[in-house]
């Protein structure tokens, strides 16, 4: 039986895992590794998100629409659909190897309504 998500240590093993598996994904993995100066204060900042998006509180300060848009600039406004495709499957994936329960099936909802905010966003914003 896996276990539910119920914390905050729940939600930085999800964000751990999952980024260890970005980072090494030839693929997409130098969208993160040319913008994130410090590892540990970024897994920090997204695992503070992450826990207020499911548990509520005011946590988590910053805006993740604009830091994706400086990403997508940085990049040329290259950033498209298979890129989040492969963000969203390695989400589900850790989610799925991980845990199990009501909080687990939430965190895989609303990691595809924000990535589609996110894409629909950076497009928008591109001249």
């Amino acid at each position: 039986m896996k276990k539910l998500i119920e914390n905050r240590e729940d939600l930085s093993l999800l964000v751990h895992t999952f980024y260890n598996k970005i980072r090494a994904d030839e693929e997409i993995t130098f969208y993160f590794n040319d913008m994130i100066q410090d590892w540990d204060e970024h897994l920090e900042k997204l695992t503070d998100f992450w826990e207020m998006n499911l548990f509520g509180g005011k946590i988590y300060k910053g805006d993740p629409l604009k830091a994706h848009v400086k990403v997508d600039e940085h990049f040329g406004g290259k950033i498209g659909p298979n890129e989040f495709g492969i963000w969203l499957n390695y989400w589900a994936q850790t989610l799925d190897e991980l845990f199990e329960g009501e909080n687990a099936d939430i965190l895989k909802r609303r990691a595809r309504k924000m990535g589609t905010f996110i894409y629909m966003g950076m497009f928008n914003s591109r001249s």
